[in-house]
């Protein structure tokens, strides 16, 4: 099925540094999370309803503080990171792993630790490789193999129960029957219908990090589940037969802004266009953007909400065009009624290419033209986003990101030493309990 044998030395260290750089972009994006309305509620939910007992495996919140079930950690914590659309994700998967196996995996981490188990930094981060493989891989195959366009929640149960099996110490057949359980009642939740009318639910990685974590629990205590199709299926055998010698953790992109990465290509190009040409908002007239098929349900033309927001295309690119960034002051409701953001949006034509659409398959295309005041246009070129494995973010700024997330919310010198430690994550003599100690408190 999947190599339940893997070591930290059979990692190898191109690998071994992207999880480096997700650990801290995902922790950076946790910690901005923690401030959102997202996270007040979920938090409270599962400290209301996913408490832990006498002999309930708990477990702590990232940037929560409270101690809860390990479901109730792993819920809140998905679904605090997923609240700010900034973490990383896989284009092929058309999803993220990041928001939900590194919130499941630190629950089963934190839960072992407080049963008396010893986990090191190396532990860690062979259980992200063995979560982030086996959903990416889950994922891909299906989406190969259903004709509906599900959330990462359904696959990230998967990787989640997989890393999860592994740190508990899960026998063979156990984990067979953990990943079976993730599977089936992973969160089989519609896309297209959070882009198409935007809410909290997000990608459905709230419901499938706890799912993925109590599948491991269930398998321990001998509930059966196997086998998971997108493993052992007939269909399924072309996406696992490389398994070990190729890695889909090296396809992981990161995103430069906090919206949905369908709208990145659109707003770099403006970025650009705006720089190159020496233009000002109000110089600006009108826009089009011409892109692939999902990209054009964003749409978002005056959105209502920071949910919204986060989905839509038109209006961050008129963020991007008045403002010159999105960032942090850009995830405050005030932008919502900032007028010439508006004025941009609403001014944006954005149409559907269908030579965009059918290359848009491991990349996301658009190309944006600006109608001017005085008469001009100016096109962009085809954009595809910035942060591809082919046209990465730099350490430097996945190091900018990460504490343009967390600085105001931690405090620099928090946010320093957690930097510290993720870079130490896998060295001698690491002691993972400071890690934890740093990122499990309030802010």
């Amino acid at each position: 099925m999947f190599r339940d044998s893997l070591t930290y030395d059979d990692i190898p260290a191109e690998i071994v540094r992207i999880m480096r750089r997700s650990l801290l972009d995902t922790i950076g994006v946790a910690a901005i999370g923690s401030q959102t309305e997202i996270s007040r509620i979920t938090k409270r939910f599962a400290a209301r309803h996913m408490p832990c007992g006498a002999d309930t495996p708990s477990a702590h919140m990232i940037f929560g503080g409270q101690v809860t079930s390990a479901m109730g950690a792993a819920m809140a914590g998905a679904f605090s990171i997923d609240s700010v659309d900034a973490h990383d994700g896989h284009s092929g998967v058309k999803g993220h792993a990041g928001s939900a196996v590194l919130p499941g995996v630190l629950a089963i981490v934190d839960t072992v630790r407080q049963q008396g188990g010893v986990v090191s930094g190396r532990d860690l981060i062979v259980a992200l490789t063995i979560g982030y493989e086996v959903a990416y891989r889950s994922g891909l195959t299906l989406h190969a193999t259903t004709g509906d366009y599900h959330t990462s929640g359904a696959w990230t149960a998967v990787g989640i129960a997989a890393a999860g099996a592994r740190l508990v110490g899960l026998s063979v057949d156990q984990m067979r029957h953990a990943v079976g359980i993730a599977e089936y009642h992973g969160p089989r939740s519609q896309m297209m219908r959070c882009i198409d009318h935007p809410t909290m639910v997000r990608d459905g990685v709230g419901w499938g990090s706890p799912t993925g974590v109590g599948a491991v629990f269930l398998a321990q205590d001998g509930f059966t589940g196997a086998p998971a199709i997108t493993i052992e299926g007939d269909e399924a055998a072309a996406f696992w037969d490389d398994l070990g010698d190729r890695w889909e953790i090296e396809n992981t992109h990161y995103k430069a802004y906090p919206v949905c990465r369908w709208a990145h290509p659109a707003i770099d190009a403006v970025a650009d266009l705006m720089r190159d040409h020496g233009l000002v908002s109000g110089d600006i007239e009108r826009a089009r953007i011409l892109t692939f098929h999902y990209a054009t349900r964003l749409a978002g033309h005056a959105p209502a909400s920071l949910d919204e927001l986060t989905y839509a295309l038109a209006y961050p690119f008129a963020i991007m065009a008045v403002r010159g960034r999105i960032g942090v002051a850009e995830l405050q409701r005030d932008v919502l009624q900032d007028a010439e953001i508006l004025r941009i949006s609403k001014a944006t034509l954005i149409e559907e290419s269908a030579h965009y659409t059918e290359i848009s398959v491991g990349k996301r295309w658009a190309d944006v033209t600006l109608y001017l005041t005085d008469g001009r246009e100016v096109q962009s070129r085809p954009y595809t986003p910035r942060g591809d494995p082919d046209d990465p973010l730099s350490d430097a700024e996945i190091s900018a990101k990460f504490h343009l997330f967390a600085d105001d919310v931690l405090g620099r010198s928090r946010a320093d030493a957690i930097e510290g430690l993720v870079a130490a994550v896998d060295g001698d003599g690491f002691d993972l309990g400071d890690l934890l100690g740093a990122i499990y408190p309030v802010p």
